[in-house]
């Protein structure tokens, strides 16, 4: 931690695959108020454009999607099925909608928090198995680190600040697979979904 570093804003301000690339490996940070953290290393991405009949930018503006208009390097957060909140991070220039949605992390530190966070219980010396029910997955990712829409839809991630952010720590991510994106019914067939291979806490 010592050793990493803030994302800066133009780290977000290009085409949303090259950002959903260059985030794997990356470690998203959440720190609460009395300054614990709970930490992934950023696994699985899927990237969203302008123009995307996948984006909830699509159809353009409305007060749910705004943030994807605005600047990069912010969070979009949305509820989905009525139950689970998934986190984005924006990309492109103002004005140019396109968000990388985090589906996967491999946990790093804060992990009974994790858990408890996400109502496990885990043993006392945790598997792999276990270890991938924290965080593996866009919603297991959001509850995991106690994300919300109303507590952090909108929140700059290159400051530290709000609580939410993303350092890198100089790790080398390797090998990067890219597939079909998942869990979406328009644009199936672009391969927009970038994972670490062979990585075991991919979502799938």
């Amino acid at each position: 931690m010592n050793r990493a570093s803030l994302l800066p804003q133009g780290f977000y301000a290009r085409d949303a695959r090259t950002v959903a690339r260059a985030l794997l490996g990356k470690l998203l940070v959440r720190r609460d108020p009395r300054g614990r953290f709970r930490i992934g290393r950023i696994v699985e991405t899927e990237a969203y454009l302008e123009g995307d009949p996948a984006a909830h930018s699509y159809r353009g503006p409305t007060p749910r999607n705004q943030v994807m208009f605005g600047p990069a390097g912010y969070a979009y957060v949305y509820f989905t099925y009525g139950m689970h909140y998934c986190m984005n991070v924006t990309c492109e220039r103002e004005g140019k909608p396109g968000a990388v949605l985090l589906r996967a992390l491999r946990p790093v530190e804060g992990i009974v928090a994790m858990a408890a966070a996400r109502e496990i219980a885990l043993p006392e010396s945790p598997t792999e198995k276990h270890l991938r029910m924290l965080a593996s997955g866009p919603a297991r990712l959001a509850e995991a680190l106690s994300i919300t829409r109303e507590r952090d839809n909108a929140c700059l991630l290159t400051s530290e600040e709000h609580g939410l952010y993303i350092l890198d720590d100089g790790y080398s991510a390797g090998p990067i697979v890219a597939t079909p994106r998942i869990g979406i019914s328009k644009a199936v067939e672009k391969k927009w979904r970038y994972l670490l291979k062979n990585d075991p806490f991919v979502s799938k």
